[in-house]
């Protein structure tokens, strides 16, 4: 929309009609990688594109990581998260869990514990839940999530493995998953090493042979663990711990795990290998790594070719990561000499659990009383914190940041929301996005810099305003690939305090037309960049200008030509109309040359307001933002 007295001059404002964008089919790049606003879990509903007029409720720093809602505008609004009432969220329980984690689900919302629902009835059920929480008997397949309706926000799995939980659907639909890693890690080792060395002396068999009126002393001679070696496939938490105790019992241990930090791995005394060294030279081999596509039966008629004759096998990870009829057929030739096995429950037939050297539970490795408390209790609070707004370390499928990162990363994320919002409202109705570039410039390291979350929330705020689904941090980069929208990084040093994580964000847009002229540069992207001051985001380029302006409430951007009673002509205008101004920053190239006037406003100024901004007679143009 064009409203000017001059035929040069330039209005655009955010109550625009909805731009049309167009995405490249390119995919997004990738990375190794507590807001005023993070909203991760944007529950309102859409239900056809539009490019909103938005207004983020302030919320306390001490607040950071609330949920915060974007609503349509209509007057201004000063309500704290705390301050605003809304229904209690139904959490759905599937499984039996801990008294002690029910508790903190009741003091949050309203709870539902009902157990062994089949597939239809947990169907016709979640459509009414915003949380499930399920161990690992509950498939929540993609038709639980296509139930659900948009309405289902966090699945809770109660344990360390999600191989129960549609990952990819979850993510699709905006869903978190989130699970209690840390609460059984003891427990599940503790039961590992019992497995070991129970195989190593042949307790349960020698156990069992008693009570069946025997003596077969001479029959269950062992094997002793001090100086064998012991390779860990898959070192995680539950790895680890293992490989703490073999230590203390005299084993050497080597480990192997494509994704494990060899300083990491060094600093417990275990050696990193390969997966074929690893299975070659060990004695005893614990499996702890999940069950997926690439590790399912990995543990298979080639594995076991590789394999040291005699070797002995436990497994406390998922039986799918081993092939059970290669196994006994390892077992049979004595490839295998045992193996110390927990299931889920197995076929009455099963020639593992029948087989007289295999030692086997069901799966008890959480089953202290100490870890069914501490898991409900870790879940609880990780499905709680999810619904509450806050980015859990345990996410599985959002960008996994501890949280003393996070607590780092706190303003960084709004900045990156909010340059992400505002680089898309310069871009014209009629462009079409099809790359962005991030440039982080940061006194650390940049090989060191994670920058998963922020290239969320800046995808987040790219893709919002004009999107039909929810864009939330689950599905950030989900739903830039489907729009086919490229997002490159850069990692830049600069010579700044490294007591700061970044020192500003810079996002380059390519190939567009830009609704404010001065922000494009020499080569055609509209350019912006914006820092964090005393802990709020702050613009501080548009373009070639420097200019420095909180991004808070509303902005005005006006290009001018830099002369004397500027600023005064501006403020007297936006006054009249009692329009409070927050902010105001300019930035010239030269004196008495061109200059932006960078104007932050608490309310959003009415069309004659702009248009008399836009009538004064050295402003050649300017445009509106909501931020």
């Amino acid at each position: 929309m064009a409203l000017s007295s001059k035929p040069n001059k330039i209005f655009s404002s955010s109550s625009s009609s909805s731009p049309s964008l167009f995405f490249s089919q390119s995919s997004n790049s990738s990375s190794k990688s507590k807001s005023k606003s993070l909203s991760f879990l944007h529950t309102s509903s859409k239900s056809k594109p539009q490019l909103k007029t938005t207004q983020f409720t302030n919320t306390k720093i001490n607040s950071i990581l609330k949920t915060t809602t974007p609503t349509t505008k209509t007057t201004p609004q000063k309500k704290y998260p705390e301050e605003i009432s809304s229904p209690k969220p139904t959490i759905l329980v599937s499984e039996k869990l801990g008294e002690a984690g029910l508790r903190v689900l009741r003091d949050f919302g309203h709870v539902e514990c009902l157990y062994d629902l089949s597939p239809d009835d947990l169907c016709s059920k979640i459509s009414d839940c915003d949380a499930l929480i399920v161990r690992s008997g509950t498939k929540v397949s993609r038709r639980v999530f296509e139930a659900s309706n948009g309405r289902l926000k966090v699945v809770g799995r109660a344990g360390v493995g999600i191989d129960n939980v549609d990952l990819s659907a979850a993510t699709e639909f905006g869903c978190l998953v989130v699970n209690a890693p840390t609460a059984n890690t003891v427990a599940a080792a503790e039961h590992g090493i019992a497995l070991l060395a129970a195989m190593a002396r042949n307790v349960a068999q020698a156990d069992a042979s008693i009570k069946a009126g025997k003596w077969e002393r001479n029959k269950y001679v062992g094997v002793s663990m001090v100086g064998k070696t012991l390779a860990i496939m898959g070192f995680g938490k539950v790895g680890s711990e293992v490989a703490r105790r073999a230590k203390g019992l005299g084993m050497h241990v080597i480990a192997h795990d494509p994704y494990a930090a060899a300083d990491r791995a060094r600093g417990v005394g275990v050696e990193l290998v390969s997966f074929d060294q690893a299975v070659s030279t060990a004695d005893f081999i614990s499996l702890h790594m999940p069950l997926t596509p690439t590790t399912s039966k990995l543990f298979n008629d080639d594995t076991f070719s590789k394999v040291k004759k005699g070797v002995r096998i436990i497994n406390v990870a998922r039986g799918g990561v081993i092939d059970e009829e290669a196994l006994v057929r390892a077992l049979d030739a004595g490839v295998v000499a045992q193996v110390g096995n927990y299931e889920e429950p197995p076929p009455k037939d099963s020639k593992l659990v029948q087989h007289e050297n295999v030692i086997v539970t069901p799966h008890l490795g959480a089953s202290t009383k100490e870890a069914q408390e501490g898991v409900a209790i870790e879940i609880a609070e990780a499905v709680v914190g999810a619904l509450n707004g806050e980015l859990s370390a345990t996410a599985v499928n959002a960008p996994m940041v501890p949280p003393e990162v996070l607590s780092e990363l706190a303003p960084y994320v709004t900045l990156a929301e909010k340059l992400g919002k505002l680089a898309m409202q310069l871009v014209a109705g009629g462009s079409g996005i099809k790359s962005v570039r991030v440039i982080y410039k940061t006194a650390r390291d940049p090989d060191d810099f994670d920058t998963r979350l922020l290239r969320a929330m800046i995808i987040k705020g790219i893709i919002e305003p004009i999107s039909a689904s929810i864009v939330n941090l689950v599905n950030a980069d989900f739903t830039a690939k489907q729009k086919g929208l490229r997002i490159s990084e850069e990692r830049v040093r600069v010579d700044t305090s490294p007591e700061f994580p970044v020192d500003s964000i810079e996002i380059r847009i390519s190939g567009v037309e830009s609704r404010f002229a001065s922000s494009v540069v020499e080569n055609g992207e509209v350019k912006i960049e914006g820092k964090v001051k005393y802990g709020v985001p702050h613009l501080r380029c548009v373009g070639n200008f420097d200019v420095d302006v909180s991004l808070e409430g509303n902005l005005i951007l006006c290009r001018q030509v830099d002369q004397p009673g500027m600023i005064g002509q501006v403020g007297n205008i936006l006054a009249s109309q009692n329009v409070n101004v927050s902010f105001m920053s300019v930035g010239r190239i030269a004196l008495k040359r061109k200059a932006i006037m960078a104007i932050g406003v608490d309310e959003e100024p009415n069309k004659d307001t702009l248009l008399k901004i836009g009538q004064v007679p050295s402003i050649e143009e300017f445009v509106f933002l909501n931020l």
